[in-house]
């Protein structure tokens, strides 16, 4: 577990889809936001009871059914409330049933609608975590990176993956659209940021500025490099 001052941070690798679900508290309120359930609920209210934190919030980057399908566990087990942007309502509503039929997964598990929707610049905060909504839109149309601007973490959720990007073939996806979500939007944090992504392990701005061929080939092609 990352201790940073009083923000505890966590994450856990949930479902068939190994999806990264992070839990974010301060250890003085014992208040906690929970990025992008996944899966398995249980797993998660665990987490969140060893680290000694009470979830208030649940705030998803997008609506992707490897993202969602713990939702309505953390929801009702917590009461918290589910924010999502309005731009991937839709996908929430309408395309979980079709996924869960693809995968063969629980149907049972739908989430419910979001009790609040976020847009961009949003401060999500519960008592003594604050997170900065900021809009990437590409993955899907409404998919949101969250800044923790005191601990210097991004949760970046399916648009930015160390050395990778998000997939744009799926319904909704924008490839141009996502590079300029990462390049405007996200590379221009701090190059120390820690990036706490969707899949796979962390990284950090810097890494992806220098490293990441996406970003390479996008800004030599956008900008002459």
């Amino acid at each position: 577990m990352e201790v940073i001052n009083e923000l505890m941070v966590r994450g856990i690798v949930v479902g068939v889809f190994a999806e990264n679900c992070w839990v974010i508290g301060n250890r003085r309120t014992s208040e906690a936001i929970c990025i992008d359930p996944g899966d398995q609920p249980e797993e998660i209210l665990a987490l969140a009871r060893d680290m000694g934190l009470n979830i208030k919030l649940i705030a998803n980057s997008h609506a992707h059914i490897d993202h969602v399908l713990g939702v309505q566990g953390v929801h009702s087990g917590t009461g918290s409330k589910f924010l999502l942007h309005h731009q991937d309502l839709d996908l929430l509503r309408d395309g979980f049933g079709m996924s869960a039929s693809r995968f063969g997964l629980d149907p049972g598990q739908k989430p419910p609608d979001p009790d609040q929707f976020v847009e961009d610049a949003d401060v999500v905060e519960v008592e003594g975590v604050r997170l900065l909504a900021i809009t990437t839109p590409g993955h899907t149309p409404g998919s949101v990176s969250y800044y923790c601007e005191e601990a210097g973490l991004l949760f970046s959720g399916d648009t930015l993956f160390r050395g990778s990007i998000g997939r744009t073939d799926f319904p909704g996806g924008d490839f141009d659209e996502e590079m300029r979500s990462i390049c405007d939007r996200l590379l221009v944090l701090p190059d120390e940021t820690v990036v706490l992504p969707g899949h796979m392990e962390e990284t950090t701005i810097a890494f992806e500025k220098q490293q990441n061929p996406f970003v390479r080939e996008w800004l030599m092609r956008t900008r002459g490099g």
